[in-house]
């Protein structure tokens, strides 16, 4: 492939992975990943969706850090802590489409358990949070889609669509950050990585704009139907 037409496509997929983040609080990975290994290779995605990662959550904190649950999103990262080292491994040596069509049967089953107006057991209970958390963490040290157990766990809690965004942010943050370390650590920082995460920054802030203003014309109900409907969707495009 032409390598102004890659660099091109690259930059697309990192607009439109992160206009969706930037809307939902989630997702920009489990829309790049898939597409980013088609023309990169996974050694290549992993580590730039992770390095985009930590800009997306950067610059939504910044802008909505008042609604941050901080006990939530400590609780959360130290459970992920526990899982980061075990999704490494896999990353280097368990078949990616397998844990892939695992979390897409879960996806497509929460998003539509709630569409049809059933609903999950509240949790009201901080430390049961340590389940959700070491998934993610074995999800987003092997292949940067560690959102979802997370996102159900806020689902759960019944958190507003605020507190949703925000408290994702301040565990993407320093989760993005933890996996990042690691990639670095098993040798999967490239020039190549680099080059395409410095070009991305604009185009990141640029679709975190956007994003924010599509959110704010989003109410509450409309919200979370929003959010259940594209856990479906995510679920099914794990299967591609």
């Amino acid at each position: 492939m032409n390598f102004t037409l890659l660099f091109t496509l690259v930059l697309l997929i990192i607009f439109i992975s992160t206009l969706i983040r930037s809307a939902f609080g989630f997702g920009n990975a489990l829309v790049a990943m898939p597409l980013l290994v088609l023309i990169l290779g996974i050694k290549t995605a992993a580590p730039l969706v992770a390095l985009v990662g930590i800009i997306n959550a950067l610059v939504m904190l910044l802008r909505e850090w008042r609604e941050l649950d901080i006990k939530a999103a400590i609780y959360l990262i130290l459970s992920t802590l526990a899982g980061i080292p075990l999704g490494l491994y896999f990353l280097k040596s368990s078949p990616e489409h397998i844990v892939r069509m695992i979390l897409g049967l879960v996806l497509i089953g929460f998003g539509l358990y709630n569409l049809f107006g059933l609903r999950l057991p509240t949790l009201k209970k901080g430390y049961l949070v340590f389940p959700f958390g070491f998934l993610a963490g074995i999800l987003g040290g092997a292949y940067n889609t560690g959102g979802p157990p997370v996102v159900i766990y806020g689902v759960m809690r019944g958190w507003s669509k605020e507190k949703f965004r925000a408290t994702l942010q301040g565990y993407f943050l320093i989760s993005s950050a933890l996996v990042v370390v690691g990639h670095g650590i098993s040798g999967l920082w490239t020039r190549s990585v680099l080059i395409y995460f410095l070009a991305s920054i604009p185009v990141v802030v640029l679709a975190d704009l956007l994003g924010n203003w599509i959110v704010r014309k989003i109410h509450g109900e409309k919200f979370n139907k929003a959010v259940n409907l594209f856990l479906v969707v995510v679920g099914v495009l794990m299967f591609i």
